[in-house]
């Protein structure tokens, strides 16, 4: 079967954005060069639907999200619900955060659908077996200012379309939108963790996720902590696969939660400090959904393991229970 091409259904919802910006509260530009920038939280006010609509963008327009509640002992907090009947092509080739952007003193995190044009990074798509061809790219920013001309240039460039078929959708971490697109990332995580630990992606057929939203904080590292956190501490991924043996996905989902990671049991944020602001010095088995679900479609039989942690997810977040 030929595989849906993750920039062309991802545009259809950019176009959705362009005939209502304000509905999404983001604003709209093009950059000298020709390029389409779509603001959702540098300038702009962004917030849940744009979040939830970049999540869609990121998923290469072959998944679902939705903003909803979710009951973290007697408190509901906002929550994002994501699935795709897509897993490998979805997270991995279109979602995952794997094109890091440095162009003199610019720097910014992509992801999404250009990746695929990109092949960003390669070995990621020779193992999933995908390649996208289309004649315009759409890359999701994580960065807190707009990047310069040679920024664009150098990412049309790599991705073979013009300057004026190129969308940069730019959303800060620290913004509502922003933290509401990580959170969106449940199953991605969870699809990388398994994908790391020898799980041939394309054995997953389906994937659901949900994880908490944080509240919105002013510092950086704190917003980057939260964000992590709601993955780490509070993300439920469920994944349908199709595998010959029940014992190794038992196995590996014992494997695939932040809980089985020796630097488990504190918020992000803190954990980042302690580092030395070095991701590299963490344990990189952390970076897992709280807890992962997955049923094995030839058998019938479900696993699963890790919790969500309340203490350290309140903890994160700054929330406090008064009696």
């Amino acid at each position: 079967m030929l595989a849906p091409s993750v920039n062309k259904e991802s545009m259809k919802i950019v176009k959705e954005i362009y005939e209502s910006p304000e509905k999404y509260n983001v604003i709209l530009k093009k950059d000298r060069s020709g390029a389409h920038i779509i603001d959702a939280g540098i300038n702009a006010n962004g917030g849940f639907l744009a979040g939830e609509t970049i999540t869609k963008i990121c998923l290469g327009g072959l998944g679902g999200a939705y903003i909803s509640s979710m009951r973290v002992n007697d408190l509901e907090l906002p929550s994002i619900t994501v699935y795709t009947d897509y897993p490998a092509i979805s997270t991995l080739g279109s979602q995952l955060a794997g094109w890091r952007i440095k162009v003199g003193g610019y720097t910014a995190i992509g992801s999404g659908p250009a990746r695929a044009l990109a092949l960003k990074p390669k070995s990621i798509y020779e193992k999933i077996e995908y390649k996208d061809s289309a004649d315009k790219a759409v890359l999701v920013l994580e960065a807190s200012s707009e990047p310069p001309e040679e920024a664009i240039k150098m990412i049309s460039d790599v991705c073979h379309v013009s300057n004026e078929k190129t969308f940069l959708i730019l959303v800060p971490t620290s913004s509502v939108a922003g933290l509401t697109q990580v959170s969106g990332r449940i199953i991605e995580v969870g699809m990388y963790k398994l994908c790391e630990m020898g799980l041939n992606p394309n054995a997953v057929r389906y994937a659901w996720g949900q994880a908490p939203i944080p509240p919105i904080h002013p510092d950086a590292i704190e917003a980057m902590g939260r964000a992590n956190d709601m993955i780490l501490y509070g993300g439920v991924a469920y994944y349908i696969v199709s595998y010959d043996n029940d014992e190794y996905l038992r196995s590996l989902v014992k494997r695939a939660v932040s809980s089985a990671s020796k630097d488990y049991g504190k918020p992000f944020a803190e954990i980042f400090r302690e580092a030395g602001h070095d991701f590299y010095k963490i344990d990189p088995q952390l970076f897992a959904p709280a807890k992962i679900i997955v049923t094995n479609m030839r058998t019938g039989k479900t696993f699963t393991a890790g919790k969500i942690n309340a203490e350290i997810l309140f903890k994160s977040a700054g929330i406090t229970i008064e009696p």
